[in-house]
């Protein structure tokens, strides 16, 4: 069996609302084992059978629609890749009134594209970096809906390739 971390786009935002319990039920009927939720926005680690993360997307995406009645959009990585991610961080993790982001996207065009803005940010509120598949972000505390990379993330555009998580989460989930 092979762990791994399947991160959902838009759940509980945006009028998505699915309780947890209902979440590892899903996953329990298609078959994963040591099903766990972590918070309540869409973070599932478990077991699976197959090493083929692109295969386990797909399952869990049409289980999702199905279930539950909304496009879902699903992230599925193995914890070496995760831990990886989140170790490559460029900026400090923990510096104070500051919130460290972790942008997954599927579409590299997009990623090159949202990273095209960088040297127009003001740094003084807010930063990004590109990494394999992720955009890492820095934005100061009450800034993030304000700011204007942040004004950007919430592009119709992204909902299908993109999904945000605070670094923090991410550690949360490694434990």
């Amino acid at each position: 069996m092979s762990r791994y971390v399947a991160l959902l786009r838009g759940v509980n935002v945006g009028g998505v609302n699915i309780k947890m319990a209902d979440l590892r039920r899903v996953f329990t009927r298609l078959g994963f084992t040591d099903v766990k939720t972590v918070l309540a926005s869409g973070n599932v680690l478990f077991s699976a059978g197959t090493s083929d993360a692109a295969k386990l997307k797909a399952t869990i995406e049409a289980a999702l629609r199905a279930e539950f009645g909304y496009e879902a959009w699903v992230f599925v990585l193995d914890p070496a890749t995760l831990e990886q991610i989140v170790e490559q961080y460029p900026f400090e993790p923990e510096r104070e009134g500051w919130h460290p982001y972790v942008m997954f996207i599927a579409d590299p065009a997009v990623l090159a594209r949202l990273l095209e803005v960088r040297d127009d940010l003001d740094p003084e509120i807010e930063r990004i970096a590109g990494g394999d598949g992720v955009l890492y972000w820095e934005v100061e505390r009450g800034m993030t809906l304000q700011s204007a990379f942040g004004k950007s993330t919430g592009k119709p555009e992204l909902k299908s390739v993109a999904t945000t998580r605070n670094l923090r989460t991410l550690v949360k989930l490694l434990k």
